[in-house]
């Protein structure tokens, strides 16, 4: 009996390190992008997604979000440049593009960035 737990022991933790080894591989093969995978005519593909709506990223550390009455009127530059547009962040901008930038997604789902001068008048508007 004593001999048949300890057979059983030693099966459910080599289950469980085969488990770890498989998962822990899984994982990795996902995040670097190296998962092997092969693919035939008669695979079918997913379909492709949609463009990313913020193609720009997250806030940058050399760029600052507006505030007050900047921020305002820069929103309404923006808006009155790119009219039923949807505000995603308002910045200063650090590329020397202008004094301030504003990050939108237009009504057609693509995105844009307003540039905006520190008289409040629109630059340009570069779109993604």
């Amino acid at each position: 009996m004593e001999n048949r737990n300890r057979t059983r022991r030693a099966l459910a933790a080599g289950a469980v390190v085969l488990g770890l080894v498989a998962g822990s591989y899984g994982v990795a093969a996902a995040a670097s992008g190296n998962g092997s995978s092969s693919t035939d005519s008669t695979t079918t593909q997913p379909a492709p997604s949609a463009p990313d709506p913020q193609p720009w990223g997250a806030q940058r550390s050399d760029e600052t979000p507006l505030t007050g009455d900047t921020l305002a009127k820069v929103k309404a530059a923006a808006l009155a440049e790119v009219p039923d547009a949807t505000i995603v962040r308002v910045e200063t901008d650090a590329d020397g593009n202008a004094a301030y930038e504003a990050h939108v997604v237009k009504a057609d789902g693509t995105s844009a960035t307003v540039y905006v001068d520190k008289q409040f008048d629109v630059v340009s508007v570069e779109s993604r």
